[in-house]
């Protein structure tokens, strides 16, 4: 069988990868544009601290989650093993007591159906800081020890690289789709005729432009590195603060801080003064140990915004599927989703219900 999947982002590259370990001619184009989701985003994978209430979001993000230890070892036995995932553990931060005795009561309740949150501790004000060290000495938190972080960009590049092994062709390029009143559909890659069996749209915030009418509209989202000279990082859990914002490190002294959530921007690939200092002051009220670290860089992704994660195919029984609008958990449910947009384009049944997330309007 014969697919092609545009998008060479999280999404995408995992789409490719998984069907080609089904034995399917994959090809994989995407064009290079700037303000790719995947290669910004923080790689935060702990859903299960989240406050947010939706059902079926949670129910997709707690199976993203536990998907990754799975695909980790899909990769090392195609021989990848740099892939940038390791469990690290959370700690959701409070500076009340009712605050934090409603944060370990919700961890407490999703434990019973997911046990891979781990071990959940309730840590008293001042503990946090010796996991954490730049946060402020009055923060209590809730940790647990089956989060983890994941370098976006380290683990599409795995997903790329073992695709490749598998038989995967990638282009540079723009490609279209053109459906037909019929649901017949001609691919094309820069112009010229592309022949598939299927294909996957998997370009995030960019869908509209391949395939109108669906839902999605770019985030733009400012997220900050920062370097703290001699402090080993690697080890350090990841943080939640009250806000939306979050801390998080990695090797090399790395901490990253973010984000903005900015809905309506467009395809505005600028760092700003405003969304600059909107990361450093939320940043640096939570961790005022940060206030001395070097400024490395500032990254900007698109998120694909939407209501709900879309995933399926545009019309019953089409095969150009979707794959899009995971928004700001991109890199949490990302390999999930593209191992069900392979499913769906090898015409298998999905590994998740996926009812909730239909394209179809």
């Amino acid at each position: 069988m014969r697919v092609i999947v545009i998008g060479a982002g999280i999404v995408g590259a995992s789409t490719a990868y998984h069907l080609s370990r089904q034995g399917a001619e994959v090809t994989l184009v995407d064009r290079g544009a700037d303000g790719q989701a995947t290669a910004a985003g923080a790689g935060i994978v702990c859903p299960w601290l989240s406050r947010t209430e939706d059902p079926d979001w949670y129910r997709l993000a707690v199976a993203g989650a536990g998907y990754y230890p799975e695909l980790i070892a899909l990769l090392a036995a195609d021989g990848i093993a740099d892939t940038g995932y390791r469990t690290v553990g959370a700690m959701s931060l409070a500076d009340t007591d009712a605050d934090l005795a409603q944060i370990a009561d919700r961890a407490r309740a999703r434990r019973i159906s997911a046990p891979e949150v781990g071990e959940i501790t309730v840590l008293a004000a001042g503990e946090p800081a010796g996991l954490f060290p730049p946060l402020a000495a009055h923060w209590s938190a809730v940790h647990v020890s089956g989060a983890a972080r994941v370098d976006g960009r380290q683990v599409r590049d795995a997903l790329l690289a073992a695709g490749h092994a598998h038989g995967v062709r990638r282009l540079t390029g723009s490609a279209t789709v053109a459906v037909a009143e019929n649901g017949s559909w001609q691919a094309a890659i820069d112009g010229e005729p592309a022949a598939g069996d299927a294909v996957v749209v998997a370009v995030g915030a960019w869908t509209p432009e391949i395939v109108p009418d669906v839902p999605v509209e770019p985030q733009r989202g400012q997220i900050v590195h920062l370097r703290l000279p001699g402090a080993e990082t690697d080890r350090w859990p990841v943080v939640l603060p009250p806000s939306s914002h979050y801390l998080l490190a990695f090797e090399g002294s790395r901490v990253v801080v973010g984000a903005t959530r900015e809905t309506g921007s467009g395809f505005d690939h600028r760092v700003t003064a405003a969304g600059l200092r909107d990361v450093l002051d939320q940043a640096i009220s939570v961790a005022p140990g940060l206030a001395d670290a070097t400024v490395v860089e500032t990254r900007i992704g698109f998120r694909p915004f939407s209501a709900t994660p879309l995933i399926g195919p545009i019309a019953t029984g089409s095969p150009v599927i979707v794959a899009t609008g995971l928004g700001a958990t991109g890199l949490t449910m990302g390999p999930l989703v593209g191992r069900i947009a392979a499913e769906l384009a090898l015409g298998h049944p999905a590994s998740l219900d996926i009812a909730a997330f239909t394209p179809i309007r």
